[in-house]
């Protein structure tokens, strides 16, 4: 499967964007689960929200109440929404897609960066 990451950009504090990861190559239905992760410079890779083919979703900590997750299997397209956005959510985004025989996959990221 590739995955491409899309919805990226520069915005303000406070702010929203809407991420997308779209699927090709394969079904959405033989994805058990699909995530976003994000990474800053110098720090590791960390989990962002994932959301199974039984749309059952799991946030981060730092996000829970700001950031949705959510899929339109019609599309193959995972989203974000992402809301009240600060400095610290600065990072590149990636999607990761795991199958159902546990085979993931990453997307190439999207850079959001929130600055004033």
């Amino acid at each position: 499967v590739q995955l491409q990451a899309s919805g990226g950009g520069l915005v303000q504090p406070g702010g929203s964007l809407r991420l997308s990861c779209t699927a090709s190559g394969r079904s959405m239905y033989a994805t058990k689960t699909t995530g976003w992760y994000h990474q800053a410079p110098g720090n590791q890779r960390e989990l962002v929200a994932t959301i199974t083919r039984g749309n059952i979703t799991n946030y981060g900590d730092s996000v829970k109440g700001r950031f949705t997750i959510s899929r339109d299997n019609a599309k193959n397209t995972v989203y974000l929404r992402m809301n009240g956005l600060g400095p610290e959510d600065t990072a590149v985004y990636y999607c990761k897609d795991t199958s159902t025989f546990g085979y993931n996959s990453w997307g190439r990221g999207t850079q959001v960066t929130v600055s004033s």
